[in-house]
């Protein structure tokens, strides 16, 4: 997929809404998508590797979903009340649970934490690392709405260091010109819990398998074939994860459901990865994880001497 060359093509136009939900319950989704159990995560790093991206069944049981589930609901509606018309931080109507509050993380809340001590997915990270001491750079993710009937650019959620003004959180940079962060081993990974099944309909993330690496340049919308605004990873059961390469090529699309999907997310960086990594969490807060969790977070912890301000806003500092 490395050599992957987008060709323009025209999408169809829909009458109405009721047309477009028919169009996507026929045609989205990734053919043959494989969702792993639990018990098969040991050929999570494989899949991982091989298409930029893995989905593992399970992680949370009933309990956790539905207490990530009303967490993304509390925060959802702290962002909404200052956005009453709609407009989004992410597109119309589609949202960031990082770059909607004002430490750039929801690790201020419990929700988020819990998913600190998931040792399904420490252990897969761990194994796409190949090490146990990667670092949490985040706890975020994003949420959509009904009403988000267009598709997210698609994008990159990492990109090589330029200068300190324009890519203030960017590290990577070969002053040789040789190398970008795409020839790198994965550097970055994004984990996404789902407080919810995620449908053909209501925003699946659509994933552009094996892009991880790839160095032509990222279609825009108009460019971009059908069969990528298609390639879609659903259907998806409640309580999964989606571990993702940040390199990869992804985006969001329409939310023709009558309920917000949202995919709460941590985020890591490999061991001998680093960017400028903003304090989201409290020392009294800190001091309540394990001693594992609390190693992986030693980063995004604020100094005991120090409050932790927290609070929605629709641009994140």
């Amino acid at each position: 997929m490395n050599a992957i060359t987008p060709t323009a093509t025209t999408s169809p136009q829909f009458a109405d809404l009721d047309a477009q939900r028919a169009y996507l319950e026929a045609n989205t989704g990734i053919r043959g998508l494989e969702i792993l159990a639990p018990g098969d995560a040991a050929h999570a790093p494989e899949l991982f590797r091989r298409d930029g991206f893995v989905v593992i069944a399970d992680v949370l049981d009933s309990a956790q979903v539905e207490f990530l589930a009303r967490g993304c609901r509390e925060v959802a509606d702290e962002i909404l009340a200052l956005d009453t018309d709609r407009k989004g931080n992410r597109g119309s109507h589609r949202y960031s649970f990082g770059g909607s509050s004002l430490t750039r993380s929801q690790l201020h809340r419990p929700e988020w934490r819990m998913l600190l001590e998931n040792d399904i997915v420490n252990a897969v990270v761990a194994g796409i690392f190949q090490s146990p001491d990667f670092v949490l750079r985040a706890a975020s993710g994003d949420f959509c709405l009904p009403g988000a009937t267009g598709y997210q650019p698609l994008h990159s959620d990492v990109r090589d260091w330029k200068d300190g003004v324009s890519t203030p959180y960017s590290a990577f940079h070969d002053p040789r010109g040789q190398l970008t962060i795409r020839d790198l081993p994965c550097p970055y990974v994004c984990a996404n819990f789902l407080p919810q099944e995620v449908t053909r309909l209501n925003g699946p993330t659509r994933q552009i398998p094996g892009t991880q690496n790839s160095r032509h340049p990222i279609p825009s919308l108009a460019e971009e074939p059908e069969w990528m605004r298609l390639s879609t990873v659903c259907p998806a059961p409640a309580g999964a994860v989606m571990i993702r390469d940040v390199r990869a090529w992804h985006g969001g699309t329409p939310n023709l459901s009558d309920a917000m999907r949202a995919i709460p997310n941590l985020e890591f960086y490999a061991p001998w990865f680093r960017e400028p990594i903003v304090p989201g969490i409290s020392h009294a807060d800190y001091q309540t994880l394990s001693e594992t969790a609390r190693r992986r977070v030693r980063h995004c912890v604020l100094d005991s001497s120090e409050t932790l301000v927290t609070g929605p806003t629709l641009r994140a500092p």
